[in-house]
């Protein structure tokens, strides 16, 4: 992802109005609905919304680390937060949604006090993901948005807000780097994000709009022959 500083007032806008949408589309879902199969293998949706709903605590949890001067972490462990999911996801509709609701709720509070910190501060969310803290909420948007098409009731790419969209494609690229896992590969999308992911060699080309991109680069488009898209490794 780009490095420059982020308008954290105007990330903050859009982080509320994609929150609004997901609460929006979910508000109806019954327990049979909740209970079935999301796109994610093994999961169902009542998983992610219990996944949604403890990274929204684990991040409430790092801004209150970053205030208190500790050790930032969005969980104590990484099996403490599986088995946190497994428990959260055997309840019922009212009980997700509420949790859903208050969980954003309580980070929305607490990320208003990123304004008083220093925006280039680097933050250490696992022992392998380290943003810089004005990026803290375009982590959060990610998970909004990737598992909002996750859920599989209705919202896919083609409704990402562009905005949106353009920060996600370079938080995605930045997070793959190059990866030799990958092939090499430069994504030029029509907003303006360049990147170039994947291991050495003449990288294939990536084209397109921010959102087909974006669902691309995460998985999340299960036609990418048909946009004459490269092959992702995990693809």
């Amino acid at each position: 992802m780009d490095e420059g500083r982020l308008d954290l007032s105007v990330v903050r806008v859009r982080r509320q109005e994609i929150t609004q949408t997901l609460l929006g589309e979910t508000i109806l879902l019954t327990d049979e609905q909740w209970g079935a199969p999301s796109r994610l293998p093994g999961w169902t949706r009542a998983h992610i919304a219990s996944h949604l709903a403890r990274n929204a605590d684990g991040l409430t949890r790092v801004v209150q680390q970053l205030r208190d001067g500790l050790p930032t972490s969005l969980y104590d462990s990484e099996a403490a937060a599986c088995a946190d999911i497994e428990r959260g996801s055997e309840r019922a509709a009212m009980e997700l949604q509420v949790d859903l609701d208050a969980s954003a709720s309580r980070l929305h509070e607490h990320f208003e006090e990123l304004f008083n910190m220093p925006p280039d501060r680097l933050v250490a969310l696992t022992p392998t993901v380290t943003v810089r803290l004005d990026h803290l909420p375009v982590v959060r948007m990610n998970e909004l948005v990737l598992h909002q098409i996750d859920l599989d009731i209705g919202y896919t790419y083609e409704n990402i807000d562009p905005q949106a969209a353009h920060w996600l494609l370079a938080y995605n690229a930045s997070r793959i780097g190059r990866n030799s896992a990958q092939p090499a590969i430069r994504i030029e999308s029509d907003s303006g994000v360049n990147a170039v992911i994947g291991g050495p060699g003449r990288p294939q080309v990536a084209q397109g709009p921010d959102n087909l991109l974006l669902a691309w680069l995460t998985g999340r488009l299960v036609d990418d022959a048909d946009h004459h898209l490269p092959k992702l490794a995990n693809g």
